[in-house]
């Protein structure tokens, strides 16, 4: 899939399968067509390939017939009417029952008589999300639905959506640049740069052991560290990749180097330290961070190093 006049593909050579009551979260950096494939799979893009929903080809159905619904980061929902009638509307009967059990589930029983105008932003996504849901689509596609929430209503609507999907029993598809929501709600992981696919699979393993570097060194709340083989005995061409929270000041390690800035964030502190196979971060207990321009020995277990080839990228077995 490519847009006019654009040097490279949004989206290229990608295929997906989601079964069933089954989450697939995609995550990736800005530009790397996340969005644009959720588009491609509603119809609201054109893209060559194939896509098919309870086994039916639909890529030559116009978006309204191909039972995709599609939630966007910004929320559309109509002024004139009650949070109750903007949910009803979109159900294909009129089952009470079913608008207040997800309203429960998403904690806006008490605003159903209420305007969209009148809610937070956190208030009008959550109810976005039960009209989706409501509207009985085959799959559900969320773009960012998080994205504009402040971090406490995140986690709290993050485990809503993990209690929607005992709502709704088809294919769900989530988009986001957060990897705490993507590892919370997801089944399968995704990572997607540059219209590519890196990695996807049982997320913990994504985490654990990533398919590639740029997999590797995007996802995590800071990236695994990439050094240079050559300074750890490796043959040439090789890239050791080791996780912060893998390291630790050792003095029997096999790395030296200076403590350039110290990153607090409160429960953990990220230190930063320059050594001869590229700079390294490693993460402590706040309290035993060493000091700034202080010199320091890092060590690991091997079992928690991973290699990668230089060229090409990928992991090396």
């Amino acid at each position: 899939m490519r847009y006019h006049g654009a040097p490279a593909a949004a989206v290229d050579a990608i295929s997906l399968t989601v079964g069933r009551s089954r989450t697939l979260a995609i995550v990736g950096p800005s530009g790397a067509g996340k969005t644009s494939l959720l588009r491609a799979l509603a119809g609201l893009e054109r893209a060559r390939g194939s896509i098919e929903v309870d086994g039916l080809r639909v890529e030559h159905l116009p978006p309204q017939q191909r039972r995709i619904a599609m939630l966007f980061a910004k929320d559309s929902l109509p002024d004139h009417r009650t949070v109750r009638e903007t949910i009803a509307f979109a159900m294909r009967s009129r089952d009470r029952d079913r608008v207040g059990a997800l309203a429960r589930t998403l904690d806006i029983e008490r605003h159903l008589e209420r305007k969209p105008r009148q809610l937070s932003t956190g208030e009008r996504q959550r109810v976005a999300i039960a009209r989706a849901v409501l509207a009985d689509p085959a799959v559900l596609l969320l773009d960012e639905p998080l994205a504009a929430l402040d971090p406490e209503l995140r986690a709290r609507v993050r485990e809503e959506l993990l209690a929607v999907q005992t709502h709704f029993s088809g294919p769900m598809i989530l988009v986001t640049h957060d990897h705490v929501d993507a590892m919370t709600v997801a089944d399968e992981l995704a990572v997607l740069i540059e219209g590519r696919l890196e990695d996807i699979g049982d997320p913990q393993r994504v985490y654990d052991a990533p398919a590639t570097l740029r997999a590797a060194t995007f996802l995590g709340v800071r990236p695994m560290n990439a050094l240079d083989g050559r300074a750890l005995g490796e043959a040439p061409g090789v890239i050791v990749g080791i996780r912060p929270e893998f390291l630790r000041f050792d003095a029997g390690g096999a790395l030296s180097g200076v403590v350039e800035r110290i990153e607090r964030t409160g429960a953990d502190a990220y230190v930063a330290v320059s050594t001869n196979a590229g700079n390294v971060l490693v993460r402590v207990d706040p309290h035993d961070a060493p000091a700034r321009a202080s010199v320091v020995t890092v060590g690991w277990d091997a079992r928690n190093a991973r290699r990668f080839d230089r060229a090409s990228g990928n992991a090396i077995a």
